[in-house]
């Protein structure tokens, strides 16, 4: 499954394709590498890709959060998988709520609808709660507004960033 890698400014989508011992396949932004990849003694991590050799020293600074040096550069660097977007939207308080639609962060199952459409809700009331990763999670209103549609129904089976609710 692909995760989101933020260095610096840079967004990249990397995916794991194949690994046997340190040689790796890995795809990134669509575009294939074969790399050897090594974790030595003192902490760092060598990286061999067609010929070219890379050092870097991986400094953790919270969960998923790295600063990340070079011979000649240093770099902030976030792992975003579906784990992260779930703590930081659960976090949030919205599941993925961005402007009028509350979407669920990552798989999961609607273990119940708190609202129908045309209710009115006040910013952080619950409106649907969802189970994943063995954790039920209550999702609330990002603001004012009147719920315009509800895709989805008790006990649904919900993907990544699916919109469940818009709010008008």
């Amino acid at each position: 499954m692909p995760v989101e890698v933020k260095i610096g400014d840079r967004v990249a989508w990397v995916n794991l394709l194949k690994q046997e011992g340190n040689m790796l396949e890995v795809e990134v932004d669509g575009k294939k590498y074969e790399v050897d990849l090594m974790h030595t003694v003192d902490g760092t991590f060598s990286i061999l890709e067609s010929g070219h050799s890379y050092d870097i020293e991986l400094v953790p600074n919270a969960p998923k959060k790295y600063t990340a040096y070079t011979l000649y550069d240093t770099y902030d660097v976030e792992v975003i998988d579906a784990e992260a977007r779930y703590l930081q939207n659960r976090n949030a308080g919205a599941a993925g709520a961005a402007g009028s639609n509350i979407s669920s962060p990552m798989p999961g199952k609607v273990v119940k609808v708190m609202v129908s459409e045309g209710d009115e809700v006040k910013e952080g009331e619950t409106v649907i709660i969802i189970s994943a990763m063995k954790m039920e999670s209550e999702y609330k209103a990002p603001r004012d507004g009147v719920i315009k549609k509800i895709h989805v129904k008790n006990e649904d089976t919900v993907d990544s960033n699916q919109v469940l609710i818009e709010l008008d």
